[in-house]
């Protein structure tokens, strides 16, 4: 999110001004207009926070070139000279490209913390000791920008809502809600638990999934490339010798034939179905229907659900402290839980039903009906006893451990589906190949 400064004046004629974090300006000039009708003033001037690139010289010193982030060109020139520095150039920069960090990096970061914070160290020596420490220079930005933000005395949520676009949002927010409490360690540790698990799910998704889709479409060109063109340059030239061809030569040479005939309809029909898949995974309403009916597939729908789970019950763990704080913890977690169907359930079923109808946690979750059976039996039983905030843990482990070694069959039952259909289509196209070698021409006279 971008920094943006408003500047006003009073009726009494007092010049006021101040500072927020928007997405785009059009929604900091809301916001700004916002503010000002309620703290009665007129708004004049909206700044954004951008980079300024300078060149500046000191005695006969060599020229020195850097850039600073300012609201304006003034405030650069001003820092430089009061340095001691000979300004002879500042631009602002046109394009500014903010690269998000690699994920491994931010996890580093919060697991890092999470350790140096048992250890007892300052959180500011710790956020110096890693912005000096950390290579990537993306992170290494943000961490400074956290830094000085939390030393001029911002309140925490707001400085880490700010780099939302950095670290992303739900890390982003767990570490806003863990500067303001008083047990940093846990939700350092829980939020580091779960980018850890959510990056290992991803590596394992990809490698059952992206992988042998990959290995499979590239022997289905390869075998479109052999029926559609190599086979018929062969097989043609027995028919121009009139000569019979065997059943299995003339079935591709026939399949050949209407591949290329219907070639435009092939192509269209695919191009059609990847592009409504496509539009499927980036839309809102997309996702929020892949997510609502993967629940119901077999194997790997039951896989995403359960992780779904898991990452709710982690994440509430992390957040629950009490029957006054339950609903926001509730509402986190379903946002973080990865399933949109999953989330509008919970927001939108459970808890308008614990704040307007005075149901318990538990009654309003299994309303939702995207909580399995054995989740809510063991929730139930925390609810009872008073350890609901264990249980959850309970419940994500079991998960982990449940849905890791399932993906772990998942990826082997896969390699093996993928090397035996290898195996049948090389077979084929051998058998194929090898039946033109039998092909004999006419006998004179015959």
């Amino acid at each position: 999110m971008a920094e943006f400064r408003y500047q006003g004046i009073a009726v009494s004629g007092r010049v006021v001004q101040g500072i927020l974090s928007a997405k785009n300006k059009r929604d900091a000039q809301k916001r700004a207009e916002d503010i000002a009708k309620q703290r009665r003033f007129r708004l004049k001037k909206l700044e954004r926070k951008s980079t300024f690139v300078y060149k500046v010289r000191k005695g006969k010193e060599a020229a020195l070139a850097g850039q600073q982030k300012a609201f304006n060109a003034d405030e650069v020139r001003r820092a430089l000279e009061k340095m001691g520095y000979t300004v002879q150039s500042i631009q602002k920069k046109v394009i500014e490209f903010k690269v998000k960090p690699p994920a491994k990096d931010i996890v580093m970061f919060i697991r890092l913390s999470a350790d140096l914070l048992r250890e007892k160290l300052p959180y500011d020596e710790i956020l110096n000791l890693l912005s000096n420490d950390i290579d990537n220079k993306a992170l290494k930005q943000t961490l400074k920008e956290i830094h000085q933000d939390l030393k001029d005395g911002k309140d925490g949520t707001e400085v880490f809502g700010k780099q939302a676009d950095s670290l992303g949002k739900f890390p982003a927010h767990m570490l806003g809600v863990a500067s303001k409490s008083g047990n940093m360690v846990e939700i350092y540790e829980s939020t580091a638990k779960f980018l850890e698990r959510n990056e290992e799910f991803k590596k394992n998704l990809k490698s059952a999934m992206i992988m042998p889709a990959v290995v499979v479409l590239a022997l289905l060109g390869a075998v479109l490339f052999y029926v559609a063109y190599i086979f018929p340059e062969t097989a043609n030239m027995f028919l121009k010798f009139d000569i019979d061809l065997p059943p299995m030569t003339a079935g591709t040479l026939a399949l050949s034939g209407w591949l290329q005939s219907n070639a435009i309809w092939i192509i269209g029909s695919i191009s059609i179905v990847a592009a409504v898949i496509t539009r499927m995974v980036i839309t809102t309403k997309g996702r929020f229907l892949l997510s609502k009916y993967m629940i119901k597939v077999p194997v790997v729908g039951t896989l995403m659900h359960k992780t779904s789970i898991e990452i709710w019950c982690r994440v509430f763990h992390s957040l629950y402290s009490g029957s006054g704080e339950n609903v926001e913890a509730i509402r986190i977690a379903a946002e973080a839980c990865r399933s949109p169907y999953m989330e509008k359930q919970i927001k939108d079923i459970a808890i308008p039903m614990m704040l307007k109808e005075g149901k318990g946690l538990i009654e309003a979750l299994e309303k939702t009906g995207v909580f399995t059976r054995n989740a809510l039996q063991r929730l139930h039983s925390g609810a009872e006893t008073g350890t609901i905030r264990e249980t959850a843990l309970q419940v994500a482990n079991y998960y982990e451990k449940e849905t890791t070694h399932k993906l772990n069959n998942i990826i082997d039952m896969i390699q093996v589906f993928v090397a035996m259909a290898i195996m049948v289509v090389m077979t084929a196209i051998t058998i194929v190949s090898s039946e033109t070698a039998v092909i004999r021409p006419k006998t004179p006279g015959m």
